[in-house]
């Protein structure tokens, strides 16, 4: 594919500054309408060492609102980035609504400069295409526009160029060891790029090849090639928002299927609710378990493996007890807890899996959620705050997360704290009558007992379509607040204890 690009094309100066000439007023103009909009844009700029990412971009910016736009220049992992799954950082670098990211090199240097390096495994590369595509379509579906921008130039005009950045003290840092590895080897770092173009040329992120050994011509191009993309988005959207003003929203419908079938039965209704320990048998069992959580905590951070646990369940169904005694004995310093209440405004500016991801653990830490991401299939789907669209494709979206996660060596626990109304309205009056514990209770938690059985449907759903063997849901019968207690401990102690024995084979 890319051995058969005209690399030989160009334009004249004054062919240049005709084109030029209304380029850069009119990109000025689409980035002000994105952000009028709320229309987020990621440009990334791929291509050979020496093909001139930076100096496009340099001329790219030219035309664009400093106040509205970053530039990110990927390289190297940092330590702090290379104790997480390889998207974070893209994740933690992401535009809000209204506003442009540009990368300079991107999330493709995993699978070709690290893959070139031989920093990468057989599966690992595959895990990689697979986290990449899923990435760019959770963002595109979300509104997100991706221009992906690949410069190409020949062998012997990179070597030309190196040649070039060499031969002066000033450029010569720029010209690593590396590039001039890939130039020997052109041929074959070639084949790798052309496999990248082919695996991620998508219909929601395409490709845009450009020649770049005239720098004129590729600035040309590549501004026509975003003005083009933000012509287009910009012009969906204003459809869009007119038809929602007339309230014709899009109605999402999928067909029934057997899995579909299979989606109405009751995962909750085979809970026993009837599961118990005495006083005496819970304080005998949490101590042992506690003890061993100690153990286990100081052995996670030195085999360096994070864990996720993402704690779900009825109201009052007992979340901030069962995590009470899961880090009662953990060393603080290397676990935290959050509690997630409704997204804020810079929240909602954001992918609604922007702010799980920028608060995962690095490697060797606890992270702990007091209700998670899952908020987007249960009272997001149930109170309307999102569109049917959305929650349904999101099962996958978080499956894929998940997948990200524990493919970088997390444990992944996800538990459902479940009560019966009757045991919920017991302990919501209890609240009540406690001074102490009246601020745990209000109105909108009495409101939602209204909605019990949609929310029950809700959960079962979710439980089936989202529990997987990297990241299984536990429903914990919670009646018994000792019980429940005792299930998750042991749950993660068992994890804990099963993952340390892989790591010794």
């Amino acid at each position: 594919m890319l051995e058969k690009i005209d690399l030989t094309k160009s334009l004249s100066k004054t062919e240049y500054k005709e084109k030029m000439l209304g380029y850069e007023s009119k990109l000025g103009k689409l980035q002000r309408e994105c952000k009028e909009l709320g229309i987020p844009v990621m440009i990334a700029f791929e291509g050979y060492g020496a093909s001139g990412k930076g100096v496009q971009i340099a001329q790219l910016i030219q035309a664009l609102d400093p106040r509205g736009f970053e530039v990110y220049a990927v390289k190297n992992e940092t330590e702090e980035e290379r104790m997480h799954p390889f998207l974070w950082r893209f994740w933690t670098k992401m535009p809000a609504k209204g506003r442009i990211a540009i990368y300079d090199s991107s999330w493709y240097r995993k699978v070709l400069v690290d893959r070139f390096d031989k920093k990468m495994k057989k599966k690992e590369i595959e895990d990689a295409y697979h986290s990449i595509c899923s990435f760019e379509e959770q963002l595109t579906a979300d509104g997100m526009v991706i221009i992906k921008i690949f410069l190409a130039i020949g062998k012997k005009e990179q070597k030309k160029r190196f040649d070039k950045l060499l031969s002066s003290e000033e450029t010569s840092w720029r010209v690593s060891k590396g590039d001039l590895k890939r130039n020997k080897e052109f041929e074959k770092y070639q084949k790798m790029n052309e496999e990248m173009l082919m695996r991620t040329d998508t219909e929601y992120a395409p490709w845009h090849i450009v020649e770049a050994t005239d720098r004129k011509f590729a600035t040309a191009k590549i501004y026509a090639i975003v003005i083009q993309t933000l012509e287009e988005r910009i012009k969906e959207q204003k459809v869009k928002k007119e038809t929602e003003e007339r309230g014709q929203k899009e109605e999402f419908r999928v067909n029934e299927s057997e899995k579909d079938k299979k989606l109405k039965e009751s995962i909750l209704a085979k809970a026993d609710l009837s599961l118990s320990y005495t006083k005496e048998e819970y304080k005998k069992r949490l101590e042992k378990l506690q003890k061993k959580i100690e153990k286990l905590h100081s052995e996670l951070y030195r085999r360096r493996i994070p864990v996720v646990l993402a704690f779900e369940g009825w109201d009052a169904g007992g979340k901030g007890g069962a995590i009470k005694r899961l880090t009662e004995k953990m060393d603080p310093r290397g676990y935290v807890v959050h509690p997630t209440a409704s997204p804020n405004d810079i929240e909602k500016a954001h992918h609604y899996l922007w702010r799980f991801w920028t608060d995962m653990p690095k490697a060797g830490h606890i992270t702990i959620f007091d209700r998670t991401w899952y908020g987007r299939v249960m009272v997001e789907r149930i109170e309307g705050f999102c569109t049917k669209q959305e929650w349904q494709r999101a099962y996958k979206e978080i499956n894929d997360m998940e997948l990200d996660l524990t493919n970088s060596g997390a444990i992944v626990l996800k538990f459902w704290m479940q009560i019966d109304k009757d045991e919920q309205e017991r302990r919501f009056k209890a609240r009540q009558a406690n001074p102490e514990k009246q601020w745990k209770i209000t109105d909108e938690d009495w409101r939602n007992r209204e909605k019990w059985s949609q929310y029950e449907e809700a959960v079962n759903e979710m439980l089936i379509r989202t529990s997987t063997p990297n990241a299984p849901w536990i429903v914990v019968e919670g009646n018994c607040k000792y019980y429940a207690r005792i299930k998750v401990l042991e749950t993660v102690v068992n994890a804990i204890e099963t993952r340390l024995k892989e790591k010794k084979r």
